[in-house]
């Protein structure tokens, strides 16, 4: 039989991040998990007392990400000829096109948020399994847990079965090795994550705990943002920036300046909507014919030519999700200027839903970061990526951050106040 998770005796309060109220802890029975009694949020689970699984995911991930990234990745034929592509062959023709920033964003949500996460699991795990405290573990786990918003492998994979089916009149597409090895890598690293602990890695760093404790021993304790340890307020205005003693991380009772980041970010994105959507996101030039692509129009081919699922797939997630995002963060942005009561519960709900949805709207920028890696064959046939593609993925990110910024705690602050 499992062990009961000895979180209690760790931390033995934990302070909801979407509603703020403080809960004690309890240890769990394998499999369960601990939720917020006043807005559902889930607080922590039942997680086996050890790393030996998730060490050996990381290690596997690790060969996994070396050989997607350096054989063959998908490959296009036509006749004789065969044209082999890279992971990386796509962001560098955006970059050769002019469209560094697209770029960027494609190898930074691809190859580098991945690839750093099973460096940072690699340098925060195997020191522990040697029963070693890593230096620097506080700062390289924390950028572990932010990295995880980022990495998008699997929202790449839906692009790629997207660019499959555009090109399967063209041409014979070609699975590499490389495919094979970032498909097990989408599953390898979830499972790594998932066989870790949080709470109980960073329940290693004690020393640096004790000496801040007689610091914040006051009640009304207060959750650390990063590391979510629950941390009271100190006695005295302290000057300078009040960090977490275990995360080092800048401490604040709620987001720092939330409301006016929610609201530049998400007003940024409104502005970039329209271009997003009014530019074409890819030049297809065929036989000296020259053909533009919107969202839309790519929606319209994938109807045409019969593939009603992945075009109810590619609307969903590039036209509905980006225009409910943004209608949704000006609810909840609005009602808590307006000092809103109406039913917390639900708009709590409805901000996970916009941090939950709104990375799966890259699968269009995806999509042409592969079509322009493989469709490279002179006079016959041509992509380039457009503006509007780089409009697109600024949308996406803008209200991304935009949600990461809002702090949905404020909402429960207006409920406790009673103000109406």
């Amino acid at each position: 039989m499992n062990k009961p998770s000895d979180s209690t005796e760790r931390h033995p309060e934990i302070v909801c991040h979407e509603c703020g109220l403080a809960h004690r802890r309890r240890a769990l029975p394998s499999g369960a998990s601990a939720s917020c009694s006043r807005c559902g949020h889930r607080l922590y689970a039942y997680r086996p007392p050890t790393i030996d699984r998730a060490l050996a995911l990381t290690i596997a991930g690790l060969v996994l990400f070396v050989v997607a990234n350096v054989y063959p990745f998908l490959g296009l034929r036509m006749g004789s000829q065969l044209i082999e592509s890279t992971l990386m062959t796509g962001s560098l023709t955006l970059y050769l096109q002019g469209k560094w920033e697209l770029a960027l964003v494609v190898v930074g949500t691809s190859v580098l948020a991945p690839g750093l996460q099973l460096l940072g699991l690699l340098y925060v795990l195997l020191p522990l399994q040697l029963g070693h405290t890593p230096r620097d573990l506080a700062r390289v786990f924390r950028l572990v847990e932010g990295l995880g918003h980022w990495a998008m492998m699997d929202v790449f994979l839906l692009g790629i079965l997207v660019s499959t089916v555009k090109l399967a009149d063209m041409a014979t597409i070609v699975a590499g090795p490389a495919l094979l090895a970032f498909v097990l890598l989408i599953f390898v690293l979830a499972g790594a994550q998932s066989a870790i602990d949080p709470d109980r890695i960073w329940s290693q760093i004690r020393m640096r705990l004790r000496r801040a404790s007689s610091d914040q021993d006051l009640p009304q304790p207060f959750e650390c943002g990063s590391c979510h340890l629950t941390v009271a307020r100190p006695r005295k205005a302290v000057s300078g920036a009040l960090r977490c003693p275990r995360c080092t991380a800048p401490l604040h009772h709620r987001k720092k300046d939330s409301l006016q980041r929610s609201w530049a970010l998400l007003l940024a994105a409104c502005i970039c909507y329209l271009p997003a959507n009014m530019l074409p996101i890819m030049h297809v030039t065929s036989l000296g014919q020259v053909q533009s692509d919107t969202i839309l129009s790519g929606v319209f081919y994938l109807l045409h030519h019969g593939q009603w699922p992945l075009a109810l797939i590619v609307f969903v997630a590039s036209v509905f999700v980006p225009v409910l995002k943004i209608a949704l963060l000006l609810f909840l942005l609005w009602s808590v200027q307006q000092h809103s009561r109406w039913r917390p519960v639900e708009r709590t709900r409805l901000y996970r839903i916009t941090e939950a949805v709104g990375r799966w709207s890259m699968v269009d920028v995806y999509v042409v970061t592969v079509l322009v890696a493989l469709v490279q064959l002179g006079n016959l046939a041509t992509i380039e990526a457009g503006w509007g593609a780089v409009y697109f993925a600024a949308v996406v990110i803008l209200t991304m951050l935009s949600a990461m910024s809002f702090d949905p705690r404020l909402i429960w602050d207006r409920q406790e106040k009673g103000i109406t």
